[in-house]
């Protein structure tokens, strides 16, 4: 039976951080800990993967081994890195997140900008994950000042090792304060709640790849009590339509901390045709326009560390429609972040023939290859 619905794309999260910070470490923990999710690994300079890396494989390669749980691992210079984003992409590998894990002393800003720069129409930039050790963050950050500046391009920073550090609390807020906005989870040996990174499967309903009863899953499974989530999420459910130039302002502004929103928009009068499927993660945002089905709801997800999640409620509540005539211009603000129709059936002519055993398949959000802006 197909394994991938529709023409979907697939976000591809950038982890960096300098050599002996974790990222391994935390991308082994991802793999074991993905809830169903295939994961596609790559790693940016093989040279400096620590051998617990070929633990997770289960064997050693050149550029590419299989993985007993489904995952594919890469070994790949970053000259290679589109041509590996594109074999991953393919929809008969049934990929649902590519995770990139950065050489210690790479460059990230290159890394998103290169995955930014695909015009593979099979993927979309999934955010940069800035890892820290908390214990030598001090003697680290002397000796690699450009810290700073990683620090403040990252979507999402985990402050790992928390559990050696001698004053964890003053290094979370030094971090906190070199961030731009940006959520910063604490962590021990890595174990953040791979949510925060991708959608793991849920068997009920979603929002997008989202279901809001999953959200609320982090302490069923024997490992959960020892894994650091460190984050907080709201689900927002509204009948009445929201304001396009409202809901910009919201976005545009959204809270420090907030690090993931998905879900799908009903703006009403401005449009009664489709609804808006978003996706944002950091700073990085896109709407898709797809025909309604169903109720005419909207429906939002929203993930963040240490984010209030009343006042954020609130902010979306004061985003709904009471205006009895929309503004002509209102949705500008919207599709300036909307992918043309050219991109669009590109995205869906990546997609597989379906298989005869499952039924048609339905409309799935799409995306489009480049960025208005980038970090």
């Amino acid at each position: 039976m197909g394994h991938r619905r529709g023409p979907q794309q697939i976000p591809v999260v950038v982890i960096a951080g300098f050599l002996g910070s974790g990222k391994t470490t935390l991308l082994n923990h991802l793999l074991h800990h993905s809830g169903g999710s295939r994961i596609g690994a790559i790693v940016n300079d093989f040279g400096a993967v620590e051998i617990d890396a070929m633990a997770v494989a289960g064997a050693l390669g050149d550029s590419t081994v299989s993985l007993g749980n489904g995952c594919l691992c890469c070994a790949v210079d970053a000259s290679e890195l589109d041509e590996y984003l594109a074999r991953l992409a393919a929809p008969a590998v049934g990929i649902d997140v590519i995770v990139i894990e950065a050489s210690g002393l790479a460059e990230p800003q290159e890394l998103v900008r290169m995955v930014l720069a695909s015009e593979h129409p099979g993927i979309v930039y999934g955010g940069l994950v800035e890892v820290v050790d908390a214990a030598e963050f001090d003697a680290t950050r002397a000796r690699h000042p450009e810290i700073d500046r990683h620090l403040a391009l990252a979507d999402l920073v985990v402050v790992n090792k928390l559990d050696r550090a001698e004053d964890g609390a003053r290094v979370l807020g030094l971090v906190g304060s070199l961030t731009d906005r940006a959520a910063v989870v604490p962590a021990a040996y890595g174990r953040i709640d791979p949510e925060f990174l991708f959608d793991r499967r849920p068997a009920e309903e979603r929002v997008g790849q989202l279901s809001f009863d999953d959200l609320h899953r982090h302490g069923e499974d024997e490992h959960a009590g020892h894994l650091h989530t460190g984050y907080d999420s709201l689900s927002y459910v509204s009948e009445v339509p929201l304001d396009p130039r409202r809901l910009m302002r919201f976005l545009d502004g959204r809270t420090e901390g907030l690090y993931r929103i998905k879900g799908y928009v009903d703006f009403g009068a401005y449009d009664t045709v489709n609804r808006y499927a978003v996706h944002a993660v950091g700073r990085f945002l896109r709407f898709y326009p797809e025909p309604w089905t169903g109720e005419r709801l909207t429906q939002l997800v929203l993930i963040g560390s240490g984010i209030d999640t009343g006042a954020l409620r609130g902010e979306l509540k004061a985003c709904e429609s009471d205006a009895p005539h929309p503004d002509e211009h209102g949705m500008w603000g919207v599709l300036r972040y909307v992918a043309t129709p050219e991109e669009q059936n590109a995205v869906r002519r990546t997609a597989d023939e379906p298989d005869p055993e499952d039924p048609p398949p339905s409309l799935e959000p799409t995306e489009p290859s480049g960025t208005p802006a980038q970090p």
